[in-house]
């Protein structure tokens, strides 16, 4: 059963919704852009779902639809953890875990000119920006942010990479910080990088301190909050009785 459209998509947000629910009636909205994410679509003046999941939003005005799966659609301005499968003039090759492979520019760089083209091995791990992904075309990637700059994006080094949900990518990116991240960075000191496309990095100076962090993560996803500062604590306790 269709829910009615509301004017306010406020008593949505954090709620279940399934295909076909309309949480947004723009028509009854003036002077306001909205940024629809993933899950959404929009049908003349109705905002409705494309997929089970739950309602999120983020300030100033972005909604999207919150799902706990591998499978990785990619969307414009979503930050991913890419791997180089190929290397071309022009561009890279990455694999993000989308549905085809998507294309890094050579000169998707902050300063990027012909001179000083960077040149990424086979297997190379990038923090890389989806800049435009549209329906039946390969996605593409730069190593910047929206103003140009190198920002937090480009290769990882050392540390180790493991694939996770989307859910869960979007749980450790959320803000306030995530209970586990939360915990973890009280007591440890580490590196890491999440990808919307389910893929998280760790780097620490210690293998140990690796471990306890990406199985901290791994295994908070099905936890509440106090559940996941009680695992951390357990988790740090047995780190240091084995040191």
């Amino acid at each position: 059963m269709e829910n009615k459209p509301t004017s306010s998509p406020t008593s949505f947000v954090d709620q279940s919704v399934v295909p076909g629910d309309v949480v947004l009636d723009l028509s009854n909205m003036t002077n306001q852009t909205l940024k629809l994410g993933g899950g959404l679509r929009q049908d003349c003046d109705a905002i409705s779902v494309m997929k089970a999941g739950k309602l999120r939003f983020s300030n100033p005005n972005k909604y999207w639809v919150e799902s706990s799966q591998k499978r990785y659609v990619p969307h414009a301005g979503d930050s991913v953890l890419g791997i180089v499968v190929d290397s071309k003039a022009d561009n890279f090759l990455v694999d993000i875990k989308g549905p085809g492979l998507a294309f890094l520019p050579v000169l998707a760089f902050e300063g990027g000119t012909r001179r000083n083209i960077p040149k990424f091995e086979i297997g190379t791990l990038l923090y890389v920006r989806v800049v435009k992904a549209n329906p039946g075309m390969n996605p593409e990637l730069s190593c910047t942010d929206a103003s140009g700059k190198a920002a937090e994006f480009g290769q990882l080094k050392d540390g180790y990479m493991f694939e996770s949900s989307t859910g869960l990518s979007r749980m450790l990116l959320s803000s306030p910080t995530c209970p586990v991240l939360d915990a973890l960075g009280k007591k440890l000191s580490f590196e890491t990088a999440v990808g919307l496309n389910g893929r998280v990095w760790v780097n620490a100076s210690s293998p140990s301190t690796v471990i306890v962090v990406a199985n901290a993560i791994m295994n908070s996803e099905s936890l509440s909050g106090v559940q996941q500062r009680i695992m951390v604590e357990k988790l740090i306790q047995n780190l240091k009785l084995s040191t």
